[in-house]
């Protein structure tokens, strides 16, 4: 019988080999009797004692297990639910547009169905796509098909590589062990905030790209999708920048949060387009030893313990709108993910080791549909004017403008400015000068509070990094319960550009859902 033992405790400094003693005396468990670590998270809350805790499941002869069902702590295992894959399809060919997580793994999972997929990826391969953001943080060279946002991976390929998310849906499961087998450390799978970094990343992409031409089916890279074909209220096909048209009577939409050219195409067309809520705020970054110590305490000195990471929300109970802390990067850096000439804004990344000197996360004020007036994609117009005011501030050539948080707070500007992560560079430059007055105002009641909660979090050694408008689609591509687009039969909007995921995990999940939407309604 499978059962499963929770809230079993380590000292950091402990090997994990340490839990079969730790069975074996606190539950009479023969030492050396096989288990699996199912979850690992850290528990810092008490900086004295610091503790991994762990929940195990062990397969135990059935008087052995029902006697210690009845101790606290010990239940039966239940198997993930993850659902079955029928390789129905026999060579049915879908166009998925876009190479980010919900494009690569509807993909993936179509193959498994059986079906032939052409994946258009407007971006370039992960290899040659760093070399184009390299030159970016180089001189300020902006290649707007290729940089962090669109290319192989799309933006989750440029980030810390998190993989934990809300989502409990059982296509989760197969996501993660889809990952194992592409070469993602097996910790993924029981971690309660696994991450891969953009190092991993890269080799795990080459891996999917590898898994997806041997099947049989492709990605082609540099490929923009103009227009979307349609004949008696069904997708017929793309069109694509260089004019050709690709017939097809299944297309996935998976263009990422950023496509802004492709919500203006679908929006041409007639297709149902609606505002949705988002967010905009800046970075914030300090020296990760100085989150080390606010986190951890005195036990930050010992060496044991893994970067420390942070998280913080605040509703201001005045407006109704809420201050939060997001994309937290411990060990890593700013990086510039603008996609538009002229147009400014941040995101952070980490890689695995997240070995960095510094911390960033972006601090976000929610923005909602009806915060400002105009059509479905008065979000973009929004995110924009943001992003061109940051531009300027940061003195043009993609360089960030910058403050330090005491003096953000004391309404004074910086002459100078602290060693920062963000490449190309940063000059001094005030919030003021590229976010809405509104958010200003919710940035500066935050502060304070999440000073309180994390001493030294606004003081002397904080910096925000601006701008941040990219925390989510400002779109939503409406969508019915088959998954397809309500304008437009065999179109799939799917992930975050469509406005139903928020990350990698919920990204690729959405886009596995799709995939087996397809093979179901192939089947009826």
């Amino acid at each position: 019988m499978k059962l499963v033992i929770d809230d079993i405790k380590l000292q950091p400094h402990e090997p994990e080999e340490a839990l079969g003693r730790i069975l074996s005396a606190s539950f009479g468990i023969s030492d050396g009797y096989p288990f699996v670590i199912i979850k690992r998270s850290l528990d810092a809350r008490k900086k004295g004692r610091i503790v991994y805790r762990y929940r195990l499941m062990l397969d135990l002869p059935e008087p052995e297990a029902r006697w210690l069902l009845e101790r606290e702590g010990v239940s039966i295992y239940r198997e993930p639910d993850m659902p079955a894959v029928v390789k129905n399809l026999n060579g049915l060919r879908v166009i998925v547009i876009g190479a980010g997580p919900a494009g690569l793994f509807c993909a993936l999972r179509l193959i498994e169905h059986g079906a032939i997929v052409e994946i258009l990826e407007r971006g370039r391969p992960v290899e040659e796509r760093l070399g184009d953001i390299r030159l970016l943080e180089r001189d300020g060279t902006l290649d707007p098909e290729s940089n962090v946002l669109f290319g192989e991976g799309g933006a989750g390929a440029y980030s810390d590589g998190k993989l934990t998310a809300r989502t409990r849906r059982p296509e989760s499961a197969w996501f993660f062990e889809t990952l194992v087998s592409l070469g993602a450390p097996p910790e993924i799978r029981s971690d309660a905030h696994p991450h891969l970094g953009t190092d991993r990343l890269a080799a795990i992409l080459t891996g999917i790209r590898a898994r997806i031409t041997a099947a049989g089916s492709r990605i082609r890279f540099s490929t923009r999708i103009d227009d979307i074909l349609a004949e008696h209220g069904t997708v017929a096909g793309v069109r694509t920048a260089a004019g050709e048209e690709i017939r097809c009577g299944r297309v996935v939409l998976a263009t990422g949060h950023s496509a802004r050219d492709t919500y203006a195409m679908l929006a041409a067309r007639g297709l149902s387009l609606r505002r949705k809520d988002f967010a905009v705020g800046a970075r914030i970054e300090h020296p990760a030893e100085l989150i080390n110590a606010i986190q951890y305490g005195p036990s930050a000195r010992n060496g044991s313990l893994p970067p420390a990471e942070y998280s913080l929300a605040w509703k201001n109970p005045a407006t109704g709108r809420g201050v939060y802390s997001f994309c937290m990067c411990p060990g890593g850096m700013v990086i510039n993910a603008s996609s538009e000439p002229g147009m400014l804004c941040t995101n952070g990344m980490s890689r695995s080791k997240r070995d960095g000197d510094f911390s960033n996360a972006a601090l976000a004020v929610t923005i909602r549909a009806d915060d400002f007036p105009g059509g479905p994609l008065a979000g973009i117009d929004f995110q924009r004017d943001i992003e061109r005011r940051a531009y300027a501030a940061g003195g043009g050539d993609f360089r960030a403008p910058a403050i330090r948080v005491q003096s953000f707070l004391a309404e004074r500007g910086d002459a100078t400015l602290p060693a920062l992560s963000y490449c190309p560079g940063a000059r001094p430059g005030d919030p003021r000068d590229y976010l809405p007055p509104f958010v200003i105002a919710e940035l500066l009641q935050a502060l304070p509070i999440f000073d309180r909660r994390m001493r030294g979090f606004a003081g002397s050694d904080a910096v925000l990094i601006g701008a941040e408008t990219r925390t989510s689609s400002p779109v939503r591509i409406l969508r019915d319960d088959s998954f397809q687009s309500v304008s437009l039969a065999g179109l799939y909007p799917a992930g975050e550009g469509a406005g139903y995921a928020g990350g990698i995990v919920s990204s690729a999940v959405d886009g596995i859902r799709i995939a087996d939407a397809i093979a179901r309604q192939a089947q009826a």
